[in-house]
This record gives structure tokens, C-alpha cells and sequence, in this order.
């Protein structure tokens, strides 16, 4: 039985994360992550008929977001 407080460690041979292991990385729900995405937050691209999150892309909507609550604070 797997203890669901463990947070998996990433493989760092992944470049591509489907909507789901997107949403995990963040701790979010995955109707948040396709909200992000619908609003363009965060980036994905075609694989095929599929879309993949490419993980810089997890990497550059936390900046962004850290970058933005400094600015907030800040004033």
C-alpha cells in the first residue's frame, strides 16, 4: 500500500508530461491545469492528436508566479 502523502521524485529524463502529471507536479487539480492552459498560462504542444505540457513550461508559470508576488509585495 503506497502512502498518499509521498510525492514521487520527477524523472528527469521526462520531457513531455501529459495534463495530469502537469497538475501533480503543481498540486493542483487537473480542471485548474486546463483552465491554466485554456488561458494560456501554460504552454503545451501537439504530439500528434495528443497535447503535452513540456516541463519547462511547469518551470516558467512558477517563476512567473513567484516573479508576480514579489512585484505585489514589493508595492
Amino acid at each position: 500500500m503506497t502512502d498518499p502523502e509521498v510525492i514521487p521524485v520527477p524523472d528527469p529524463t521526462v520531457l513531455l508530461l501529459t495534463v495530469e502529471e502537469g497538475a501533480r507536479r503543481l498540486r493542483i487539480g487537473r480542471t485548474t491545469m486546463y483552465a491554466l492552459i485554456g488561458s494560456g498560462a501554460i504552454e503545451t504542444v501537439p504530439v500528434g492528436r495528443l497535447r503535452r505540457i513540456p516541463v519547462e513550461a511547469i518551470a516558467e508559470y512558477v517563476h512567473r508566479l513567484r516573479q508576480a508576488h514579489r512585484s505585489a509585495t514589493a508595492a
